[in-house]
């Protein structure tokens, strides 16, 4: 009869760190809370988080500039975006230069809002605004939904 291991008294934080890594990109705060939550000492993930810092396997701008290309793709705005990284606990400068460095926002407005809705603009006020709490949902600013559902459009 064999006896199980456990795994985590042979396994090192970083080693921890790394298979978390080899599934998804993390960013600091998160993998730094993902190793707490495993029972690893703050003074043990405090110096595997330095280490993978230093050998760029943890990078919380290309972990920004991946989420925010990844969520472009799904149809989530801007201002979402910026807030679920924020909750991420990425720091706000790269936030700003991910999302600055994303997509065309406007033109990725018109095309949610196509998707959804089809090809033909909404006449009727009611359906405007209909359309336009969509987009604010999923994240648009107010230009970027005026910029989509034409520029007599007016949210305020």
């Amino acid at each position: 009869m064999r006896r199980a291991r456990n795994p985590r008294k042979s396994l090192s934080a970083r080693d921890a760190a790394i298979a978390l890594l080899s599934r998804r990109d993390y960013a600091t705060a998160e993998l730094r809370e993902r190793l707490e939550r495993k029972g690893f000492d703050r003074t043990a993930v405090d110096s595997t988080l330095t280490e993978l810092l230093q050998d760029r396997a943890l990078d919380d701008g290309r972990y920004a500039a991946n989420y925010v290309s990844y969520q472009a793709a799904r149809g989530q705005g801007p201002l979402r975006i910026a807030a679920d990284l924020r909750a991420a606990g990425v720091p706000g400068e790269l936030i700003d230069a991910a999302v600055a460095a994303g997509v065309d926002w406007p033109h990725a407005a018109r095309e949610v809002r196509l998707r959804k809705f089809g090809p033909e603009m909404p006449s009727e006020w009611a359906e405007k605004a209909r359309q336009a709490r969509f987009l604010q949902y999923r994240g648009f600013s107010s230009d970027h939904i005026r910029s989509a559902l034409g520029a007599d459009f007016d949210l305020d």
